[in-house]
């Protein structure tokens, strides 16, 4: 095991990669020596390592932009700090050192014939952080892909490595349900030949991306991609060949899937970004083709969308959806929020948000879909929003949201 202590000083704060780029090693280490050494604020995004749910040390404090993956229970359980804020905005945040950044953890590939190390399936932060960041830890995993877009780190830059050879860690597979497929079939029918989609992961975003096997010409820019995207390109669907940037190319910044996706990522039209690109306002400006397609976990009559809280509980982001969400709307062809009709016994179309959180604002809102129908919401006014949101509500909740009552 790797000694942190030298590399670590007392009260640093601490970030790491995330998802399939999680160097793992590196976090246990940290939670085997914490404490040894001392109290520390660290900094992640989505994980899937339940040793931060069940052995989090009191010595260690995390702080996130959302609570996705296992943060879910290390949120319920009141161990997790939540800073609300635009995906777009993380790489200025690690520049002011508002956000943890005295260490980072990163996994990276091993060093080419010039000893330069690649950021492999996790680009997103961990690429704009870097440069910021004095000390650098590396997970030196032998089935990392190196990957092209973001600039190598010299394997000289870290301060220690770990040689790993370990499989990367895989997205949690799950089925869409019968909701979430009908819901993909509506939101296909507002693709138009040569959109580029910019979409988020896990079993509804792939069953969008499953129902658009008969489009042409779609280009993708997101900040993740799935086995969905690879589903596409194998078809000849996604092409890029209509995007007004980076034509030909599918820009992400991180790649959360499958063992067959982060094996492929070599032969594939991929080009890994930070987050100061994909995120990027200046940029997304300049795709008029952007079909932004977001989730939430209630919206209002009006079309405000809460994706953030759900009983009082933190459990999702504002990511990157209003970053998407407004250029989509604004410079782009269209913004697209989804969302079940049904939370349990509830409706998640409400009068007013539960959360208390607007993550989106109905401005930036273009059409909303459930598993009854999709209601198109520019240009309407807040009456006309209220019935069209209604008429796709679920069946036995649409009579006491007409009254205005929180079904």
């Amino acid at each position: 095991m790797i000694d942190l202590a030298p590399h670590v000083p007392p009260g640093a704060g601490i970030w790491w990669g995330q998802a399939g780029a999680e160097p793992t090693p590196l976090v246990h280490a940290l939670l085997d020596q914490i404490g040894e050494l001392g109290p520390h604020r660290a900094f992640c995004g989505l994980t899937w390592d339940q040793r931060l749910t069940r052995e989090l040390p009191p010595e260690l404090s995390l702080v996130s932009y959302g609570a996705l993956g296992e943060l879910r229970r290390v949120s319920r359980a009141g161990r997790l700090a939540v800073v609300p804020c635009h995906y777009s905005a993380l790489p200025a945040m690690f520049a002011d050192r508002a956000l943890p950044c005295d260490v980072g953890f990163v996994q990276v590939s091993p060093p080419d014939s010039k000893g330069l190390c690649s950021l492999g399936v996790g680009a997103d932060y961990a690429a704009d952080a870097v440069a910021h960041t004095p000390v650098l830890i590396a997970e030196i995993n032998h089935r990392m892909p190196a990957t092209t877009g973001t600039d190598r780190i010299p394997v000289s830059r870290f301060a220690a490595t770990v040689e790993t050879d370990r499989p990367l860690a895989e997205a949690p597979a799950k089925a869409p349900d019968e909701a979430e497929s009908a819901i993909a079939r509506h939101v296909a029918e507002l693709i138009e030949d040569g959109d580029t989609l910019q979409m988020g992961v896990g079993s509804l975003p792939a069953a969008v991306l499953d129902c658009l096997a008969g489009h042409s010409d779609l280009g993708f820019h997101s900040g993740m991609i799935s086995d969905g995207v690879l589903r596409l390109v194998e078809k000849g669907v996604l092409t890029g060949a209509r995007k007004e940037i980076d034509t030909g190319l599918i820009v992400t910044g991180a790649a959360l899937g499958t063992a067959e996706l982060y094996d492929r990522l070599p032969d594939l039209p991929v080009r890994f970004r930070p987050a100061s690109y994909t995120h990027s306002p200046a940029v997304l400006s300049r795709l008029g083709s952007l079909v932004s397609v977001n989730s939430a976990i209630e919206v209002d009559l009006t079309g405000q969308v809460g994706a953030e809280v759900r009983r009082g509980a933190y459990i999702g982001a504002v990511g990157g959806q209003a970053d998407f969400t407004r250029a989509a709307s604004l410079t782009g062809a269209r913004s697209i929020i989804t969302v079940r009709a049904r939370s349990g016994t509830h409706s998640t179309i409400v009068p007013a948000l539960h959360g208390g959180a607007v993550t989106t604002s109905r401005s930036d809102v273009d059409v909303v879909v459930t598993e009854y129908g999709a209601a198109h919401l520019r240009g309407c006014d807040l009456a006309e929003r209220a019935r069209r949101l209604i008429a796709i509500a679920a069946p036995e909740h649409r009579e006491a949201l007409s009254k205005g009552a929180h079904p």
